[in-house]
């Protein structure tokens, strides 16, 4: 994100909102790295947060596929609602 000659830093609950909705239909770490314009240090800590919290589930397949809870799902349907509340402002 670029804002004039600054970079603005995403926030937490923006980046976990992105790791939701691309595990929806089920992504790898490598797709969820790609997608949400992360790297394989900074994404575990969410993993690990996201899968303790019960909002996206673990499966293991050919690699490990991480997809959305419908708990995860109501959180991202609250987090659209909050930005289409401020952004509407």
């Amino acid at each position: 994100m670029v804002k004039g000659d600054t970079f603005m830093k995403r926030s937490r609950d923006v980046i976990i909102s992105q790791i939701l909705d691309i595990c929806i239909k089920g992504a790898s770490k490598t797709r969820i790295v790609y997608q949400a314009n992360l790297n394989f240090r900074t994404i575990n800590p969410y993993l690990d947060l996201l899968t303790k919290n019960g909002l996206i589930n673990v499966k293991k397949e050919q690699n490990l596929i991480y997809e959305t809870t419908p708990r995860g799902l109501d959180l991202l349907d609250n987090f659209k609602q909050i930005q289409n509340e401020l952004s509407s402002t």
